[in-house]
């Protein structure tokens, strides 16, 4: 496989979108499983004594997320929401803590610093999910069936 071709959209595999963004995707659904899943299962598995209810909601989370990107190296499409939903909260947990800890002075030595540098990656995140296919598939209506429905309630 030459460079090129990772960069070129193969209609037959994947539904037209590049190796690149299908191997990315698989790159970190292998990295969430690799090291998310496992930070959240033992701490899981470990956890002593009774629960503060929001951080074992928390933890669930964590634990949760990462395994089903499990399926996600298997099929990296049809996974897609779940790379939404650790954009999004990455996405906000950056823009509503870090950022106004960054802004004030406040960030550097605190115990945010540790997973707003873990959090910096969310643009290479973002750079490997393929917006078009995104578009096309969960926002776009999709003509050819509006048009037959709009045909059968007419007709």
């Amino acid at each position: 496989m030459n460079l090129l071709h990772a960069f070129t959209s193969d209609p037959q595999r994947h539904e037209g979108v590049r190796p690149f963004h299908i191997w990315g995707l698989r790159l970190f659904y292998f990295l969430m499983l690799a090291f998310v899943a496992t930070d959240a299962w033992s701490g899981l598995l470990t956890h002593e004594g009774p629960w503060d209810p929001v951080r074992a909601v928390a933890i669930c989370v964590w634990a949760t997320y990462p395994a089903l990107a499990v399926f996600g190296l298997i099929h990296p499409l049809r996974w897609l929401p779940l790379m939404f939903f650790t954009i999004g909260y990455k996405a906000l947990w950056l823009g509503f803590v870090a950022w106004p800890m960054w802004r004030n002075g406040t960030l550097a030595g605190s115990p945010a610093e540790e997973i707003a540098y873990a959090f910096a990656a969310l643009p290479l995140l973002i750079a490997v999910v393929p917006w078009g296919y995104a578009y096309r598939t969960y926002v776009r209506w999709p003509r050819r069936n509006a048009a037959v429905s709009v045909a059968n309630t007419t007709g």
